[in-house]
């Protein structure tokens, strides 16, 4: 886990709240509780690793009609669903939609913990990856209009002399542009340069 995260509880019951806010303060995440998902989606979020503790039963709407709502939202926060009231479908229907657990009332507080430090761990995942891929884009945005040509040419596999023939260029020419493509991707070998073509598969369409 992070050093710094944060916990977002929503439930209506503000027993529930607070006990759950002084659970997982103990555990040093930041809390944040919430009485209604409008509150949650109107309140200003701390740009840290985190995971939303939600409510099934919430007396305007359902956590799972509140979970769609986040992913039309692109609020992208994993979900631990908590109930009194659970059943078989409603938790299969959950998980489905991308919740990581789904606890029935009373659970320990150790489970309770145990599924948001996962969650938790799986945003920091996600903001990691989030993070090298707007890296390797402003990498491929410093290219030139002909190198972003010929990236998905070197690429495929293509020798300096077929691409050369291809955009009627000098091999020469080619080798230096494949030579600072390299260079600005700072792709160590061309399986390297593959993998990031298929990263970057749809800025290299749209270039």
């Amino acid at each position: 886990m992070t050093e710094q995260s944060a916990v977002f509880v929503v439930d209506d019951d503000h027993s529930v709240r607070a006990s759950l806010e002084s659970l997982l303060s103990s555990e040093g995440h930041d809390v944040h509780v919430f009485g209604s998902a409008e509150a949650f989606i109107a309140a200003e979020r701390p740009d840290l690793p985190g995971c939303m503790v939600l409510d099934v039963r919430l007396r305007r709407e359902s956590g799972l009609e509140v979970q769609r709502e986040l992913g039309r939202r692109g609020i992208d926060l994993p979900v631990v669903f908590i109930t009194g009231h659970g059943d078989v479908p409603m938790s299969v229907a959950a998980m489905k939609a991308g919740a990581i657990e789904f606890l029935l009332k009373p659970f320990r507080d150790q489970d309770l913990l145990d599924a948001v430090n996962k969650g938790i761990a799986i945003d920091q995942s996600r903001r990691e990856r989030a993070a090298r891929m707007a890296e390797l884009r402003d990498r491929f945005a410093a290219l030139t209009p002909r190198e972003r040509e010929i990236m998905p040419l070197v690429a495929g596999g293509l020798l300096n002399k077929q691409i050369a023939g291809h955009l009627q260029l000098s091999e020469v020419t080619v080798k230096v542009h494949r030579a600072q493509i390299m260079q600005k991707l700072r792709a160590r070998s061309l399986p390297d340069l593959v993998r990031m073509a298929d990263r970057l598969a749809d800025d290299i369409a749209k270039a």
